[in-house]
């Protein structure tokens, strides 16, 4: 049971001199996009063929977390404790452990499958969330703890009071992660100024957005980070009760979130009475299945008390009336993950990252057509433009980028002429986007944005609830429209019908998926209105 700061330090010690005796490491990337090509065998393998070859005692192996280069699975990297010098290999194929091992006995690198690391892709970016992505064993609590986990939660309990711990997170300016951009410690100030005598704190890890994996790879990643400000919340809160809402398709995060909860409360840092502080906080998974609705903040808790995923209509509010009527937190994974390096760092520090209304880094799934397919985090500010041809390494072969969709099925589409507008929550929103939970696809030249907004449309007809008329009838009605410009038969009223109706679901549908669902729609109007007069049918 870990009861202090300095219990918490002599196992962060105890760790590092285990690693100091190993002056290099060989991480194997265990993330979904890895473990698909068979990543588990290959570290199994390259594990037992160290030992065979007695150079366990010179090199640790040990699965990661994703780097962020899925494009490039599988990804190894081998660490080398003095210079810290790090070489990363792409490409690896499952059955080249031994490979690796001649590397280590002859100490030449593999050239063949190295990575350039100075390129944008790794240079340009900024990680807060993703800081132990790549590095840390996510099965393994004390490596963690290694790396100054658990030291913020710690801290807050021995030295904050929970208003402190709140204006902290006021300070820093971090605003929700999840797409609605709301000022986190706004949220929890207003819960812990409620009185009750059970309150929640909800962590949403449902991502539904077609295209998003920034979630699930932070949870594969580094669970006891999300754990971590999860509890830090529950103590700022006065919340003695969270839960991590995970759509089921995403078995691997199940099991690091799980495995991290079962470490962390053996070690006392969940449970009762954490480090005799008078703090009490517990942790359950609850598992989604599979309803984009259920990313909404009612259905989700409707979802997790084991009702219909419908949403209700607010007020009354979370903060007053959330989980079982109880006042209730609900934050994203990548807003929690933030939580634990604000407290470590201070909120100032946090604040000066990024631009004064959209504050430190934002976690971003870069999908479509795209050479670096992948996960990035990037300071806030900086534009489309070097997000896409920079980090990106820009659009696939030799075809020209045309349009960026961001935000998922709430957002819209960017013409490639708007790419120097900086990525940040008011900038976006001004040109007809959001930035969404951070799922952005990239589309060339051959893409129809007619069909791009069908696409879209489409999926929030299937996954609307129904539980409303506009949202269940009119995404229908606004899906067959578009069917009619694809198939070049609409007529000019119905342009002038597809817009008045797009109007129409956006403001009066009960929640955010029909609030939301024209977004494609309208943007893809405003900016390539072209291609929908193209399908008017003019016999």
């Amino acid at each position: 049971m870990i009861n202090s700061i300095e219990e918490l330090k002599q196992i962060a010690e105890k760790r590092k001199d285990l690693n100091r005796n190993a002056h290099e490491e060989l991480r194997v990337c265990i993330g979904s996009s890895c473990a698909a090509l068979g990543s588990n065998d290959f570290l199994k393998d390259l594990s037992k063929q160290v030992k065979d070859a007695e150079l366990d005692k010179k090199c640790r192996v040990k699965g990661v977390g994703c780097n962020g280069l899925c494009s490039e699975a599988i990804m190894v990297s081998h660490y080398h404790k003095v210079g810290d010098r790090e070489s990363i290999y792409s490409k690896v194929e499952s059955n080249q452990a031994d490979k690796f091992v001649d590397t280590l006995n002859t100490q030449t690198p593999l050239q063949e499958k190295k990575c350039d690391i100075s390129q944008p892709f790794f240079t340009k970016q900024k990680k807060i969330v993703l800081e132990n992505a790549g590095i840390i064993d996510p099965n393994d609590i004390d490596d963690y703890i290694a790396h100054d986990g658990y030291l913020a939660l710690y801290t807050c309990l021995e030295e904050l009071t929970p208003h402190e711990v709140i204006e902290e997170i006021k300070i820093s300016g971090l605003r929700g992660r999840g797409g609605g951009g709301y000022p986190t410690g706004l949220k929890w100030e207003t819960v812990s100024k409620v009185e009750s005598d059970q309150k929640y704190i909800v962590c949403n890890g449902d991502e539904g957005d077609p295209g998003a994996f920034m979630d699930r790879a932070v949870m594969e990643a580094d669970p006891h980070k999300v754990i971590e400000g999860m509890a830090i919340a529950g103590y700022a809160c006065g919340a003695s009760k969270g839960y991590v809402y995970i759509r089921a398709e995403y078995p691997i995060a199940v099991e690091k979130i799980n495995k991290a909860i079962k470490q962390a409360t053996k070690k006392g840092i969940l449970g009762t009475q954490i480090a005799n502080s008078g703090f009490s906080f517990d942790l359950e998974v609850r598992l989604g299945g599979g309803a984009f609705v259920c990313g909404e903040a009612t259905s989700l808790i409707a979802s997790i008390e084991g009702n219909r995923g419908n949403p209700r209509q607010k007020p009354p509010h979370l903060s007053d009336y959330g989980l079982w009527k109880e006042p209730t937190v609900l934050n994203n994974v990548e807003t929690f993950a933030n939580i634990a390096s604000i407290i470590r760092n201070g909120g100032e520090w946090f604040s000066k990252i990024g631009t004064p209304t959209s504050t430190g880094t934002k976690v971003f799934a870069l999908s479509g057509h795209i050479k670096n397919t992948g996960l990035v985090e990037i300071p806030m500010g900086i534009t489309l433009k070097e997000l896409i041809y920079d980090i990106g390494g820009g659009p696939t072969g030799k075809k020209k980028l045309k349009a960026i969709q961001t935000g998922g099925p709430s957002g819209g589409c960017i013409p490639d002429s708007m790419l120097d507008i900086p990525v940040d929550y008011d900038s976006l929103k001004k040109i007809g986007s959001i930035m969404g939970s951070g799922g952005l696809i990239v589309m060339d030249e051959d893409s129809n944005m007619v069909e791009v907004a069908r696409f879209f449309m489409d999926f929030c007809q299937s996954e609307s609830c129904g539980k409303c008329v506009p949202c269940r009838v009119g995404t229908t009605e606004l899906r067959d429209l578009l069917d009619k410009f694809i198939a070049k038969t609409a007529t000019p009223s119905d342009f002038e019908l597809l817009k008045d109706l797009c109007h129409v679901v956006k403001d009066s549908s009960l929640c955010g998926l029909g609030q939301t669902a024209p977004n494609p729609v309208l943007s893809t109007i405003k900016y390539f209105e072209k291609e929908y007069l193209e399908g008017i049918c003019n016999d």
